[in-house]
């Protein structure tokens, strides 16, 4: 049994990775900065802790006692939200940084830090038919802006912290995640749960219209949770020094994922542009030759497997809310 804090617990990607270690028998200590009933998914096993970890003296009481960090903590979330926050982005690096700290101070045995594929020169990502970022591609230094600097300075903290200090550090650069129990309205979701409440809503009201943010062109790869939280434990117990990809190479279309979709709730949308919207790069893939090499697999789930999943858990919380609507309504007349 190892004593684990995760950093970032009330997320997407920190619920599930509790549930996890949570199963295996691990001693958790889960925080982060939401309210509780604000948190994605809680798990009763976990030590669950509200705390602002932007301050050093909150990283000093989640550390203390414990022997691993899981850091998934972040203001964050899909391109709308990144281009349009880039300073609160920006502030997310005295998380990262307070917790490095406090590892050294507390005698952390290993540290996990989940950077982005955002951290890429964005002069790679100028091609729809992206062949795969490789590791390298992140130098020269072409960050997305705010964001993707943030989550680059932060590996390169976590990289000294294990040269001067001897911290065991491990870095994996997340393309893309996705799955249910994620953001799916707000302005935080991303795009596969957009798209299928965009889908799910067209169906609803019975308009059949879908709006698009961009040309539609625009390619990204998208990884399933399950293989994220694989792939975040397999890093985390590797002997891999340097940051690393994790996402998959299953490229496809913002219009082919849409396509997808479509055929999952049985039935085809209109679709309008908004050429104004904020799309990001123009094209991004993950190179999975290194993660390949080290660990001699790949994140694998086929992203019609995972969308069908995903679709489902959204229409089920959005039914629910519909109905908790309508009772609200006759409720109060």
């Amino acid at each position: 049994m190892k004593k684990v804090l995760v950093a970032g617990a009330g997320g997407f990607i920190g619920g599930h990775l509790i549930k996890e270690l949570t199963r295996k028998g691990n001693q958790v200590r889960a925080v982060d900065i939401k309210p509780l009933n604000e948190w994605y998914q809680v798990s009763d096993e976990a030590d669950n802790l509200v705390l602002d970890l932007r301050l050093r003296d909150n990283c000093l009481r989640a550390v203390n006692g414990y022997n691993e960090i899981f850091n998934l903590a972040a203001d964050m979330g899909g391109m709308g939200f990144i281009e349009n926050n880039k300073a609160a982005c920006m502030i997310s690096v005295l998380i990262n940084t307070h917790l490095l700290i406090a590892s050294r101070e507390c005698g952390i045995d290993r540290f996990f830090y989940a950077s982005s594929a955002c951290v890429y020169n964005g002069s790679k990502q100028t091609d729809t038919n992206n062949p795969g970022l490789k590791e390298s591609d992140a130098y020269p230094a072409l960050a997305e802006d705010g964001y993707g600097w943030e989550k680059l300075f932060s590996e390169r903290m976590c990289r000294h912290f294990s040269e001067d200090f001897g911290l065991t550090t491990r870095v994996a650069r997340f393309h893309n995640v996705y799955g249910p129990h994620g953001t799916y309205d707000g302005g935080r979701e991303k795009a596969p749960a957009a798209i299928c409440r965009k889908v799910i809503e067209a169906g609803i009201t019975r308009k059949k219209e879908i709006e698009i943010w961009g040309d539609g062109h625009q390619t990204r790869s998208f990884m399933y949770i399950d293989d994220c939280i694989k792939g975040i434990q397999a890093i985390m117990y590797s002997d891999i020094n340097e940051p690393i990809n994790l996402g998959s190479s299953e490229m496809v279309s913002i219009n082919k994922l849409v396509d997808i979709v479509e055929d999952i709730a049985g039935y085809k949308l209109k679709r309008t542009y908004d050429l104004k919207a904020p799309k990001g790069v123009r094209g991004r893939n993950s190179d999975n030759t290194l993660i390949r090499k080290y660990l001699g697999w790949e994140p694998s789930i086929p992203l019609t497997s995972g969308l069908k999943k995903t679709y489902s858990w959204i229409n089920e919380q959005m039914i629910e809310e519909r109905r908790r609507l309508i009772g609200t309504s006759r409720y109060n007349r």
